[in-house]
């Protein structure tokens, strides 16, 4: 079984090519702060490298976030329509959960304004706190796991792609169509919105 793993829920694109649980391609690249122009070569790089097709891949695995919104609607954009052209079951993955595959922890992404996206895993990846936008504090499970430079102590995340895949690769497939980004607060401007919304009333 071939797999394709794309993650642009941050600045660290990664993109992976998995063949019968072997890594044989894997971009995990933290300078990329202009995903959407780069994200066609490094697909077209991925094959390239590995002689394979596109056609050839038997699941896709995609981060749906959280992160940044533009981010996520890149890498989602890319996999769904692949998924959907070429028939190929598609799963969603939870960026934080990606974060923390290589370390037990609390994966964080900075969402400004006091505020993170958390997600505590053990080194299984089971859940033990739920991806959630909060404010940050100090109460969450140690290590603290980030791209994101705070002023409190991190470590960077080491990602063990082959262990998230072989988590989920069991999972029921998504309809393409019914896939959506897990942003899991409102985008600015719908916030903009509704607080002009409320001041209008």
């Amino acid at each position: 079984m071939k797999y394709l793993f794309i993650d642009s829920a941050t600045a660290n694109l990664v993109v992976a090519i998995i063949d019968n649980g072997k890594l044989i391609y894997f971009y995990n690249n933290n300078d990329n702060h202009d995903i959407s122009t780069k994200m066609m070569p490094v697909l077209s790089l991925a094959f390239n490298k590995t002689s394979l097709k596109v056609n050839d891949i038997d699941k896709i695995f995609v981060v749906v976030g959280p992160g940044s919104f533009t981010g996520i609607r890149v890498g989602l954009t890319v996999a769904k329509t692949i998924a959907y052209a070429l028939n190929i079951p598609i799963v969603p993955i939870s960026s934080l959960e990606v974060m923390a595959s290589g370390n037990a922890g609390t994966a964080l992404i900075n969402a400004r304004r006091g505020y993170v996206f958390a997600g505590t895993y053990d080194s299984e990846l089971n859940v033990l706190k739920a991806d959630s936008y909060m404010p940050m504090n100090h109460d969450l499970n140690k290590p603290y796991i980030s791209y994101d430079d705070f002023d409190f102590e991190c470590i960077k995340p080491d990602i063990d792609i082959l262990k998230v895949v072989k988590k989920h690769e069991n999972d029921l497939a998504v309809n393409p169509h019914a896939l959506k980004p897990k942003y899991l607060k409102m985008t600015e401007a719908e916030e903009n919105f509704l607080k002009h919304d409320r001041e209008s009333n």
